[in-house]
């Protein structure tokens, strides 16, 4: 049985993450692409090098590892440098979400594959999965969050918001939406449901 390939995305702080969770809690299988993307750039792996190359020692820390706070810092200040870090990043990472699939193909109890894919729309790949989900919340509660989660200022967390495509836009193209701005309680219950139509699918 082929494996129903699900993306998850959203704008950021948009509660991806807390919904991929609830998500496992069903016992669908999930894989997160933000961790994938701190896999390939780990010191020694073949993407760490060409971001050096492309961006040299200076984003780096002094043990080798990517300083992901002031390559951010760069990127979400010129869109030339973004392009070139996704331009790097973006195929090892579909590489690895590829082996993900495989491995859940080769599972025969395995029915939903379930991955978050923040850039989703603006790198053209929701033709490669059956279904997409995205989490939308007010652009006021995404502000809110980036800057209590991560310390941004409000403008540093407002050019993020805005480096992607806007939620609303998301939101028109999806096949489901789960809002998060309300209660755990009722962003659960949106996600609950969702599955069971995932699964539902599958039957």
């Amino acid at each position: 049985m082929t494996v129903l390939r699900v993306a998850l995305t959203g704008g950021i702080a948009t509660g991806k993450s807390y919904v991929l969770t609830r998500f496992g809690q069903r016992s669908l299988p999930t894989v997160d692409t933000d961790q994938l993307s701190r896999d390939v750039v780990r010191r020694g792996q073949p993407a760490a090098a060409e971001i050096r190359r492309q961006f040299g020692d200076d984003v780096f820390q002094p043990d080798g590892e990517l300083d992901r706070a002031r390559i951010a810092q760069r990127v979400f200040s010129d869109a030339t440098e973004r392009a070139a870090l996704e331009a790097i990043v973006h195929p090892y990472v579909g590489l690895a979400l590829e082996r993900w699939f495989d491995a859940l193909e080769a599972d025969r109890h395995a029915t939903v594959g379930i991955a978050t894919i923040p850039l989703l729309y603006e790198t053209g790949r929701a033709g490669n999965f059956d279904k997409v989900v995205v989490t939308s919340c007010e652009v006021a509660e995404q502000l809110k969050r980036l800057t209590a989660r991560d310390g941004l200022s409000e403008e540093d967390a407002r050019r993020r918001v805005d480096a992607q495509m806007p939620t609303a836009e998301k939101v028109a193209r999806a096949d489901f939406v789960i809002r998060t701005d309300g209660s755990f309680e009722s962003t659960d219950a949106q996600a609950d449901a969702v599955c069971e139509r995932l699964l539902a699918t599958k039957h």
